[in-house]
């Protein structure tokens, strides 16, 4: 299923949201001229490579030098390739304005971020001798996800389906949508876990881990409606 739109109304424009798709991908397309050398040294530096802070030695080794954690953030504007770019971006215009409408622009920016850490953290502490970058905006969206999912779960979002190469159109719920998508984590995440041999190369725990903040989180974010004089 391939999501197309959704149908809560938005109210405001969605700067931030804009902003950020803007950032990541106006990086991922510069990143693309850069000999791969320096690509594969970026991805490194700014990437959150779980090894660099549960092994200061090796990462002191690899020529990593302390960051304070700084790639926690800078992780969430970097991207692997033009699927993990399209597929993320494509997620977050479909679901991060509704969220930012109703956090408004400031809170919305906050949560995100926060979101992202937070999910990056689940990701670092659920394998910290991987020695291979941690990059992408997933974990920070999946936490929209998870503030979408409890904010407008009668909202319809549109997906499309392809069927021996003809495209069909269906509304589902995003109740529905985003709690199917939780579940293929979920699955995927532990099958990862229990089985050594089914590995993979998405961040699965940062998406559950984004998804939980999100759904715990949000209500701290959703603007006060000004109570009216009697």
């Amino acid at each position: 299923m391939i999501p197309i739109r959704d149908t809560a109304p938005c109210h405001s424009r969605a700067y931030v949201t804009w902003t950020i798709m803007l950032i990541c991908t106006l990086i991922f397309i510069a990143m693309q001229f850069l000999q791969h050398g320096l690509q594969r040294q970026i991805l490194y530096f700014y990437g959150m490579v779980p090894i660099r802070y549960a092994d200061p030695q090796w990462a002191y080794s690899f020529g990593l030098p302390p960051d304070g954690y700084l790639s926690f953030v800078t992780s969430l504007f970097l991207h692997s390739d033009w699927y993990h770019i399209i597929s993320n971006m494509i997620f977050m215009w479909i679901f991060a304005d509704n969220v930012e409408d109703a956090m408004g622009r400031w809170r919305f920016l906050i949560f995100y971020l926060l979101c992202g850490i937070l999910a990056t953290y689940l990701q670092w502490w659920n394998d910290p001798r991987l020695a291979i970058p941690v990059v992408g905006a997933s974990g920070a969206i999946a936490g929209v996800l998870g503030a979408y999912f409890f904010l407008f779960p009668q909202a319809k979002v549109i997906v499309l389906i392809p069927i021996l190469f003809y495209p069909l159109l269906f509304d589902v719920p995003a109740i529905a949508f985003l709690g199917f998508w939780v579940i293929m984590q979920m699955e995927k995440a532990s099958t990862s876990t229990f089985f050594a041999e089914a590995t993979t190369n998405i961040a699965l725990w940062a998406h559950l881990g984004g998804f939980i903040a999100g759904a715990v989180l949000h209500p701290l974010f959703i603007k006060r409606k000004k109570a009216l004089p009697e």
